[in-house]
């Protein structure tokens, strides 16, 4: 039960939640023991980070969404379990909990959440995301943890100053973007009913307020086509919008009476956007979808490819959570970052909180602004250190005049991707080489 308990406590340490500075002293006690100590420990750590999954279903579909939330973490815990029956050392255990978080967000059942280094989001030492990405900052809390565990006690202090250093004073750029937030509920949406009027409305008062507004930003799936009267709302502004198509999950880049450019979701949600095994598992799908009153069965078409819409590098909801898209998407030419979500399916959940602050490491591994528009929320700028500048309340209608500026160049991160992996990797294979050693090893 003590793994449990740590495994608890380590889940207090990542967003939304406030014991970050904690982090490594809750995993120090977990790099040892075998199966059982890291099943616990899953089970405790991914029993409270993903407890909005089961709120917010059945608050949204009834007693049944509930259910999809224990196969989840029991596999997540499984495969925690795993790692630590694999890792006999403390020194493999630090590098095979990296690369288990980077297998989490490949292949078509990815689901890349729980990463240790999003306990680091709160303080300045997130910016070493820029160097490495999210894995950096978990191997180092890893780090820290094998230090402590080995009472070494002087990691603490490089550890201190990740939380102390300062940041320099936010400088606000000249470009504006009005961020909509419609707060429709999401049933609505899959239902087939229009919230045109709504995005129109809105679009209109926000436009009023701040004509100096260039870009107009709605969410994920705001309407089901450009409506009627919206050039003439524009004039010579741009409007960036999800589509909710039948097929894919569309954001467009529109101006001048024509959609400039489109792209189409790459990274579909698992047994949501898309249902893998469907031939084996159909007629589960189906029972879920009948008892969510959700009707027919239907997969969305994945993207073929990450592509900006001009200088915007547009990611769709659960992308914001996977660093391959904003670095993909940088890589390809953008120059700022737009997120268009629909955290609405959260309901009064933690989820939507969450969602909000993984995506915010994605402004600092890409160095790119990053105007978020959700459409209950979190709509948000945030700036590409990582700091929320412009926000307004969830949970209601409201527009955000949100700054940005769109940005050159490219981070390390960008440049040479996950390298802090490969060195995770070595730090595994080494400590399994360290326990495998032939006799007298100590000795020579």
């Amino acid at each position: 039960m003590r793994a449990l308990a740590f495994g608890l406590l380590l889940a207090l340490s990542l967003p939304p939640f406030p014991l970050g500075p904690l982090s490594p002293l809750f995993l120090a006690p977990l790099l040892q023991g075998g199966f059982r100590v890291g099943f616990l420990a899953g089970l405790g750590f991914w029993g409270l980070h993903l407890l909005w999954l089961p709120w917010s279903f059945a608050e949204n579909f009834g007693p049944w969404g509930a259910v999809p939330f224990l196969p989840l973490v029991l596999f997540k815990a499984f495969t925690l379990g795993l790692l630590f029956a694999l890792t006999p050392t403390p020194l493999a255990r630090v590098g095979g909990w990296v690369v288990l978080e980077w297998l989490s967000e490949q292949g078509e059942l990815a689901f890349p959440w729980g990463f240790l280094g999003y306990s680091l989001l709160e303080a300045p030492g997130r910016l070493l995301a820029a160097l490495g990405g999210v894995y950096l900052l978990s191997l180092l809390v890893l780090l820290v943890a094998l230090g402590l565990r080995g009472r070494f006690y002087a990691v603490l202090l490089p550890w201190t100053l990740l939380w102390l250093f300062p940041l320099p004073p936010v400088s606000l750029p000249q470009e504006k973007a009005l961020l909509v937030q419609g707060n429709v509920n999401p049933l609505r949406k899959a239902q087939g009913e229009l919230d045109e009027a709504v995005y129109l409305r809105l679009t209109e008062g926000g436009l009023k307020a701040h004509p100096e507004a260039r870009l107009v930003v709605w969410p994920e799936t705001a309407v089901w086509r450009l409506p009627e009267g919206v050039d003439a709302l524009l004039g010579e502004r741009f409007l960036l919008t999800g589509l909710n198509l039948f097929g894919p999950n569309r954001a467009v880049l529109y101006g001048g009476g024509k959609v400039l450019a489109h792209y189409d979701k790459t990274r579909l949600v698992p047994f949501g956007e898309r249902f893998p095994f469907r031939e084996a598992l159909g007629g589960v799908y189906g029972f879920f979808f009948r008892a969510f009153g959700l009707g027919e069965l239907l997969d969305r078409t994945p993207g073929e490819a990450l592509r900006p819409l001009g200088p915007y590098g547009a990611m769709i909801c659960y992308e914001s959570v996977f660093p391959s898209v904003a670095r993909g998407l940088v890589r390809e030419g953008a120059q700022a970052l737009v997120l268009l979500t629909n955290d609405a399916w959260f309901g009064p959940s933690f989820g939507g909180l969450q969602h909000f602050a993984l995506g915010r490491l994605r402004a600092v591994e890409t160095g790119r602004w990053l105007l978020r528009a959700g459409n209950d929320g979190v709509t948000a700028a945030i700036d590409p250190l990582g700091r929320v500048v412009a926000r307004i309340p969830p949970k209601a209608e409201g527009f955000l005049l949100a700054p940005y500026a769109l940005r050159d160049g490219e981070t390390p991160y960008v440049r040479l991707g996950d390298w802090a992996v490969g060195v995770a990797l070595t730090f595994f294979l080494l400590g399994l080489i360290l326990r495998v050693r032939p006799p007298g090893w100590r000795n020579r």
